[in-house]
């Protein structure tokens, strides 16, 4: 496959699919890997030959890849990603059929979302110095984030006119370029209120070309942020706030589902809040709350451990 057909596949992804432009690079860099591996058993002549793939050859991609000991789910999206990619050369009649079809997806181990403490995100929001530029910017954003569970990606491409910080909600564009409203409390939205009030008018000052953005977020040349530096920052913070170890920055939209759960909230609710399509996605966080009612349980009381001791 030629640079422009991966061009075009990104294309059919982006605009056809509708996933977003994270997804499709991931799956477009996946292609380039399968046709790596077609290039290793049948020579760099026939890395394109798609139409000669059988189900045969999509075993021994993923044997190769456990050999490679990839993880079980990005093994699983790379099955996927072959997957959208047959189904576009189908169509554009590059290929007769969809041999990764076929292709069992791995088991995935069941592992609980990771989470705060509301003490340790307390520290986590506290943790950027508000009396800078990008301290008052990088408040924003954390409080935002735990506000809101917002993704990284939704975070990045919010602009000026989607927020509304009377109303305490702002539009945004999820998955599939769905569209949903997410709401926010008075912390968040005086830390929003700030930044956009103070921080962003000089941050927008350092834009070279001295073009107007309307992106909410700006890095300190004025241009918009990207969702890997937003993953940088919010880690940077978790590293000072010393909150628990091997943490991801994604655990702040966990911790926001958590922690609605835990006050009471219906999970229909926070479906609704986090974006998920299917409610079994957002089910997972009623394991996580049972994990730690148990937790505490095993802390506090005096016989969870088996003991019996009485009062005399």
């Amino acid at each position: 496959m030629s640079a422009a057909y991966i061009d075009a596949f990104i294309e059919y992804l982006l605009n056809s699919r509708q996933v977003s432009a994270h997804t499709a690079e991931a799956y477009a860099h996946d292609a380039v890997q399968f046709m790596d591996f077609l290039a290793s058993i049948w020579g760099e002549q026939r890395s394109a030959d798609f139409a000669s793939v059988d189900y045969g050859v999509i075993r021994e991609y993923v044997a190769h890849l456990h050999r490679q000991k990839y993880e079980k789910r990005s093994i699983g999206r790379k099955i996927t990603a072959l997957r959208s990619l047959f189904r576009f050369l189908v169509a554009e009649e590059l290929a007769g059929a969809n041999p990764a079809a076929l292709a069992r997806l791995p088991k995935l181990d069941h592992v609980l979302p990771q989470f705060l403490y509301p003490q340790e995100v307390a520290a986590l929001l506290a943790a950027p110095n508000a009396d800078t530029t990008l301290g008052c910017r990088d408040r924003a954003i954390l409080e935002l984030f735990y506000a809101t569970g917002m993704r990284r990606s939704e975070l990045v491409a919010i602009k000026l006119p989607d927020i509304d910080v009377e109303e305490r909600q702002i539009r945004v564009v999820g998955k599939g370029n769905k569209q949903r409203e997410v709401l926010f409390g008075e912390p968040a939205a005086q830390a929003l209120q700030e930044y956009l009030q103070r921080a962003r008018p000089q941050l927008l000052r350092n834009r070279s070309d001295g073009k107007q953005e309307d992106t909410c977020f700006l890095s300190k040349s004025g241009r918009p942020l990207d969702a890997s530096y937003i993953y940088k920052l919010v880690h940077k913070y978790i590293l000072e706030a010393g909150v628990s170890t091997g943490i991801s920055p994604h655990a702040l939209r966990h911790s926001f589902a958590t922690h609605m759960l835990d006050g009471g909230a219906d999970l229909r609710t926070i479906q609704e809040l986090l974006g998920h399509v299917s409610l079994r996605s957002t089910e997972v966080y009623t394991h996580v709350t049972t994990r730690r009612m148990k937790d505490v349980y095993a802390q506090t009381h005096p016989l969870a451990k088996g003991g019996s001791e009485q009062d005399e």
